[in-house]
């Protein structure tokens, strides 16, 4: 926290704290979420006014409760952070949007800087990791945002029984959808309830993934045991 907050980058969790989803390695709360709040988006823009950001990252639960999912609060909130904050840059960390690309393209044209989202884990694991998601929805949705010529980012968890030559295939794959931007962080369970750790990879592993990473195009990769997807996010604008 000390590290972003000395770098002026603070990430926000926008759309309530109960997601509509059950994925078997995240600890947010499951359920049925409150109406979104109207005026989140000026107090989320209000607050990296006062906090002075030079870098903001938004991120949100599912919210396949609603009929858009959620989009036009993405869309409002991007747009009152930016003209309250014309000299900040925003990323966001969106859902699939259960594949409505129509729904991706509006948040596109909202104009963030940088649109990340999250394969989690390689093809394999994929349905036992995130069973409401599928993995070439989540290609789609990544090789939608980089056709329209924005910074397309995407980060993995390892250490879920994936082996080396899945890492890789998973590279390829977000490679060929346009991404250019790969976090690769280690999986810590956060609660008894969660999927269990399989492997704790050392070190070394994260610098080959790096390595192999940048021989196969991509322009920035962050790969370290505790690296997250807003890790160094202001680097990669």
């Amino acid at each position: 926290m000390g590290e972003c907050w000395s770098r002026g980058t603070a990430t926000f969790m926008i759309a309530g704290d109960i997601c509509t989803r059950s994925c078997r390695f995240c600890n947010t709360l499951t359920g049925k979420p409150l109406p979104l709040d109207p005026k989140e988006p000026a107090n989320v823009a209000e607050s990296i006014r006062l906090m002075k950001l030079k870098h903001a990252v938004i991120t949100s639960v599912d919210r396949d409760d609603l009929p858009d999912l959620g989009a036009q609060h993405w869309v409002d909130t991007i747009r009152t952070i930016k003209a309250v904050n014309p000299e900040t840059t925003v990323e966001v960390l969106i859902p699939d949007f259960q594949g409505r690309l129509e729904l991706v393209d509006k948040v596109v044209a909202a104009a963030p800087e940088i649109i990340s989202h999250n394969m989690e884990t390689v093809r394999r694991i994929s349905p036992e990791v995130r069973s409401a998601a599928k993995y070439e929805v989540s290609l789609s949705v990544l090789a939608r945002i980089a056709a329209q010529g924005v910074v397309a980012k995407t980060g993995i968890m390892v250490g879920l029984g994936e082996t080396v030559e899945e890492v890789c295939e998973l590279m390829d794959d977000v490679r060929a959808a346009g991404v250019s931007v790969l976090t690769i962080g280690q999986y810590l369970q956060p609660s008894r309830k969660n999927i269990p750790v399989k492997e704790y990879v050392t070190p070394e592993q994260f610098e080959s993934y790096k390595s192999i990473a940048l021989q196969k195009g991509f322009k920035k990769v962050e790969s370290a045991p505790l690296v997250r997807s807003s890790y160094h996010a202001e680097k990669h604008v």
